[in-house]
């Protein structure tokens, strides 16, 4: 595979975190739950990467704007940034990379509280679709980048098994923020935009 291609996403799983959204043509079907073992596998290896969420961030987002530079454009005060480093130093791009992964825990710390996580998402997805006009193919392509970013840089925690629990949540997560989208009356969900 190469680089400026991340690892496909699953459909996302059926009531995972609970919630009906209003469905869109474009919006993927939802697919099984979470199981107790698998909240407890993305728990547990979380706990190792959010140890270190800023410098994961920053990689995750660095390889995201590097691979899909046209995802730059939702970004003023990092838009025109094309060296590595001055990318890795900017206090903005740590700040979102935070925030991201800030994001992503409260997810994972309320696995079994379907209602947080779908509050969350939707203020994701809403905030992008509203305030920021972010096309929601972003979402998948970033999740893809997460995955891809956390299996090289934790190998010993992202075995295989690992790596299709973590996908099976990132589908989710695509699943409830674009849920988002379609409620606020995005047209389209998915997009040549990339």
């Amino acid at each position: 595979m190469s680089r400026r291609e991340s690892p496909p996403l699953p459909p996302p799983p059926p009531q995972l975190l609970g919630g009906q959204r209003g469905e869109c043509e474009d919006r993927p079907e939802r697919a099984e739950p979470l199981s107790d073992a698998e909240r407890e596998i993305i728990q547990d290896t979380w706990g190792h990467v959010y140890k270190n969420c800023e410098d994961v961030g920053v990689s995750v987002l660095i390889r995201f704007f590097v691979n899909f530079p046209s995802a730059k454009q939702y970004f003023s005060q990092f838009r025109e940034m094309e060296d590595l480093e001055e990318m890795e130093q900017s206090s903005q791009l740590r700040q979102h990379a935070c925030r991201v992964m800030n994001a992503i825990n409260t997810v994972v710390e309320n696995l079994n509280d379907p209602e947080k996580v779908s509050s969350v998402l939707a203020l994701v997805g809403k905030a992008h679709a509203l305030k920021h006009k972010v096309e929601p193919i972003y979402f998948k392509i970033l999740c893809g980048v997460i995955l891809e970013v956390l299996s090289e840089d934790f190998p010993e925690c992202f075995t295989a098994e690992v790596q299709v629990v973590w996908t099976k949540l990132m589908g989710a997560l695509y699943w409830h923020v674009t849920g988002a989208y379609t409620e606020v009356g995005w047209l389209q969900v998915s997009s040549s935009a990339v």
